[in-house]
């Protein structure tokens, strides 16, 4: 990490009022739609948001989950998640502080969603934050009696899927550190998952969907 986290929480807070209208890329966009479709939460699930910034996903998902926990280190953030769920009167959504190592939430998440964040960590944090998320409590399900790991985990962020290139968008290489797609792939496969898809939204903007394997395949 080329920050510590309390400079990227103070980073956050400062531009969190105007982080919306910032972030209106027909890249980041597209990347948080993707997000939002390849999570597809069922009326049941619990779904985690990492890195939740203004709860742009986790509000968004609010509506076909029974229960969303959004978590981020930006208080800044924060407050503009938990303004904009009280001004559209969305219950079903909590917002707290948490890392990607240390969600702070014990309780259980059938799928676990992260946007445009997990890039400020370096590769060794990713694969530790990608282990944290496979070793939740993700409740039990008929293809399984165990209850350790979320059935999905849907990663949309800076990803490299050629050679890094500072001169095009999204990577800012004095406060980023954004992996290779294959590198990423490669920490979901040894965490117990299988990437089921891959979505390239621009050379170094991607998101993976990721499922958990289970005996006989790959959790339904």
């Amino acid at each position: 990490m080329k920050k510590t986290i309390a400079d990227h929480a103070a980073r956050f807070s400062e531009a969190a009022a105007d982080y919306d209208d910032e972030q209106n890329s027909e890249e980041y966009e597209a990347c948080a739609g993707l997000v939002i479709r390849r999570a597809a939460p069922a009326g049941s699930d619990t779904v985690l948001d990492l890195g939740t910034g203004t709860g742009a996903i986790a509000l968004a998902l609010a509506d076909e989950a029974g229960q969303v926990v959004g978590r981020d280190v930006s208080e800044g953030m924060l407050e503009q998640a938990r303004g904009k769920a009280a001004e559209r009167g969305t219950e079903n959504v909590e917002f707290g502080y948490g890392e990607f190592r240390d969600p702070g939430y014990d309780g259980d998440a059938q799928i676990v969603t992260s946007n445009f964040a997990l890039h400020h960590l370096a590769d060794q944090e990713k694969r530790e934050a990608i282990e944290t998320w496979a070793g939740l409590d993700g409740g039990t399900t008929p293809s399984r009696s165990d209850s350790v790991g979320p059935r999905r985990i849907v990663l949309g962020d800076v990803m490299f899927f050629g050679e890094p290139d500072p001169e095009e968008p999204f990577y800012s290489p004095e406060v980023d550190d954004p992996a290779t797609v294959g590198t990423l792939v490669d920490y979901f496969t040894d965490a117990g998952y299988a990437v089921t898809q891959v979505d390239r939204v621009h050379d170094q903007v991607g998101v993976i969907t990721a499922e958990r394997v289970v005996s006989g395949g790959r959790e339904s």
